[in-house]
């Protein structure tokens, strides 16, 4: 089965970001496909290259990027949202004349057109967070 995620939650705000991603890997070990996962609101802070959560606490922007190395992943981050919580690739930087970039490694900026089309294909929308 085809699933799609969408994250609606920060990783350091809510347990939504979390469960996500311990659901992605749960998808992943028992077979099934994540055809896209979709970061928007809050939620694309889980692609911020400048997270820095204390060592006791689970570095979730760092498992997505291991869960995308292993499986090739789609995650996508909505650019509309992303800039508006000033969250930018290194081509987003340079078009606004921004200082720098913190898009982390293993995520790409899109439209909603990106969701739209996940929701075409996949079997399941399953939704983390506010």
């Amino acid at each position: 089965m085809k699933f799609t995620l969408v994250i609606f939650s920060a990783p350091h705000s809510a347990e939504g970001a979390a469960s996500a991603l311990r659901f992605a890997r749960a998808l992943l070990a028992s077979g099934h496909n994540l055809y896209r996962v979709f970061f928007y609101g809050d939620g694309v802070h889980n692609a911020s290259a400048l997270e820095a959560p204390p060592q006791d606490e689970s570095h979730i922007v760092a498992g997505w990027q291991a869960l995308q190395q292993q499986h090739q992943l789609d995650l996508v981050v909505c650019i509309a949202a992303a800039q508006r919580r000033g969250l930018l690739s290194a081509s987003e930087a340079e078009r606004l004349g921004k200082p720098a970039a913190n898009l982390a490694a293993g995520f790409e900026l899109a439209g909603l057109g990106q969701l739209v089309d996940a929701v075409v294909y996949s079997d399941r929308l399953v939704t983390f967070g506010d």
